[in-house]
């Protein structure tokens, strides 16, 4: 029960963080989701650094990892969102700027993940 009411916790803070993180960012101008595609790398990236963390470090609690992976950052990350608009720019004939948002979000996740395990590697070096 206790996992649970983290899990609920977490994602209201990761969902109202969402909104409004992409709606600073995205500019009703733009073609490609701008919003959307920094929350999922920044989602990713914070994601990896919390998991290769409580890996290599181990001072992340399953409590707070839960909460903060499944909870804060399940909501945070919009790949769902990411599906919506994908296949509206897909409806809309959109081809060339839909290869550009596909491959530009997987490459940025991608990005997100290999920079924080690198990252967290290089700091448990000089912690340990």
């Amino acid at each position: 029960m206790r996992e649970l009411v983290l899990v609920g916790i977490g994602g209201f803070i990761g969902a109202v963080l969402r909104y409004g993180l992409s709606n600073i960012i995205q500019n009703d101008n733009s073609a490609i989701p701008i919003g959307t595609l920094v929350v999922n790398f920044l989602g990713t990236l914070l994601l990896g650094i919390i998991v290769y963390s409580a890996e290599l470090v181990a001072f992340i609690t399953p409590e707070i990892r839960v909460f903060l992976t499944i909870g804060v950052l399940g909501a945070f990350t919009t790949m769902s969102t990411f599906g919506l608009e994908a296949f509206t720019m897909f409806e809309e004939g959109k081809s060339t700027l839909l290869i550009l948002y596909v491959v530009g979000t997987v490459f940025l996740v991608f990005l997100g993940m290999f920079v924080a395990k690198i990252s967290v590697g290089a700091i448990s070096n000089h912690v340990q």
